[in-house]
């Protein structure tokens, strides 16, 4: 089993659920996801990763390398049962997206085909489709198109991933431990603009970051083989903006919002009023709807989604507190 991006956000969440004692993927809240395959035995895993941590997990092989750099790579599959490709550049400039989510995507693709990996899943993102709004779409429904250079070079790296036949995921907003971006962004667009949000209706493709490990894992390990394709990776059933931002709030992570509904149109009068980080753009893409069909990949994986986002918001509590900006 290779992962790379072990160490980050997403990919540390899969490399917890490949790593889970008994290899079930069962956190205990009745949402079992087995990733041992028939056996339940823990899969070996071998993590690429830039810099070897420094307490690092003596059940881990950790290679060092890159994946700008196709010669680290040499190797790296051999033997291995799957490979997740969950690396990636989510910044604004263009030529480190190039490097990382496109040339870096065709060079472990290379590897992971001259090594004959049978299940390969790529990591990418619904924000391919651009601003919206989309409403309860399903895959390529609408035609992708990506306004940021992460998303843009994101989506060109998939075609690599599909020409090795991979599995590639789309998520749409990921939440719990590790995030240093949902939370900080909502708690900025909440002070800004400090009312329900054009009736608070929007609906948005959320998943917990531990739920989609689990989801990733599974799709390596599983009995069964997840046919290649793109399959969005949410949690199945959209998640209500105002019920994320009261249950946010509720946790003493957000401002309580007032009670006072605001009409798309003055809302972006007021984020225009008060100069900050997140942009018009970005304030669409959770005021507006964002909703991403996600049910065939949790299905066709057999793998349970959880009681979702919302559910799980209480367990990362302690993360958002001591995070650096994600919560006040």
């Amino acid at each position: 089993m290779v992962v790379t991006g072990a160490t980050g956000f997403i990919g540390g969440a899969a490399l917890g659920a490949l790593l889970r004692d008994g290899g079930t993927g069962d956190d205990g809240v009745g949402d079992d996801c087995g990733v041992g395959g028939d056996g339940g035995d823990v899969p070996r895993v071998r993590a690429l990763v830039r810099r070897i941590p420094a307490a690092p997990r003596d059940d881990v092989e950790w290679v060092r390398g890159d994946v700008t750099d196709p010669v680290s790579l040499r190797g790296l599959c051999e033997g291995a049962t799957a490979v997740l490709h969950l690396a990636s550049y989510v910044g604004p400039d263009e030529e480190q997206g190039e490097a990382v989510n496109v040339a870096g995507t065709r060079a472990v693709m290379a590897e992971a085909a001259r090594a004959g990996v049978p299940r390969v899943v790529h990591l990418s993102t619904a924000a391919v489709y651009g601003v919206g709004p989309h409403r309860g779409i399903t895959v390529d429904e609408v035609p992708p198109e990506p306004v940021s250079a992460a998303s843009r070079t994101r989506l060109a790296g998939e075609r690599h991933a599909r020409e090795a036949g991979a599995v590639v995921l789309r998520p749409g907003i990921v939440t719990g431990p590790g995030d240093r971006w949902v939370v900080s962004g909502l708690r900025e667009l909440v002070e800004r603009v400090p009312a329900v949000w054009d009736g608070g209706g929007a609906l948005l493709s959320v998943v917990d970051v531990g739920d989609l490990g689990r989801l990733v894992a599974r799709l390596a390990t599983g009995p069964r083989p997840v046919p290649p394709g793109v399959y969005h990776a949410s949690r199945p059933g959209p998640v209500r903006v105002a019920d994320l931002l009261g249950e946010l709030a509720a946790l003493g992570l957000l401002p309580p919002v007032r009670d006072e509904d605001w009409p798309y149109a003055l809302c972006l009068e007021a984020l225009r009023s008060t100069p900050g980080r997140a942009s018009e753009r970005q304030f669409a893409l959770v005021a507006r709807d964002h909703w991403y069909r996600s049910e065939d990949i949790w299905s066709l994986a057999d793998c349970a989604p959880g009681p979702g986002p919302l559910a799980r918001l209480a367990d990362a509590v302690t993360w958002y507190r001591r995070s650096p900006g994600a919560a006040g």
